[in-house]
């Protein structure tokens, strides 16, 4: 019976050993990985600020008016120019 416990703990040992050093192989897979992933998450955000930015600074009403202004040649009506013309009762059919 104590050789057979001897035997067990002799085959036993290596394979436990064996199965540590996959697992912190496995780890550092894993770990790099994260790595990765995490940088990529970051140039995804950098990029999004970046691009957030651009669509400020494109959509704002000051750059809108230039060139409404000087480009298409269009001007701010005053609202006296405007008329403004309401038909009741119109029906839908």
């Amino acid at each position: 019976m104590k050789k057979l416990f001897f035997y067990f703990m002799v085959l036993t040992i290596p394979l436990l050993l064996g199965l540590v050093s996959w697992q912190s192989a496995r780890y550092g897979d894993l770990e790099r990985e994260l790595e990765r992933l995490e940088k990529s998450q970051q140039e995804w955000a950098e990029n999004n600020k970046r691009l957030i930015a651009g669509i400020s600074l494109l959509s704002s009403p000051d750059r809108i008016e230039h060139i409404a202004r000087d480009e298409l040649g269009m001007e701010k009506k005053r609202p006296e120019d405007v008329l403004l013309i309401h038909i009741a009762g119109g029906k839908k059919e």
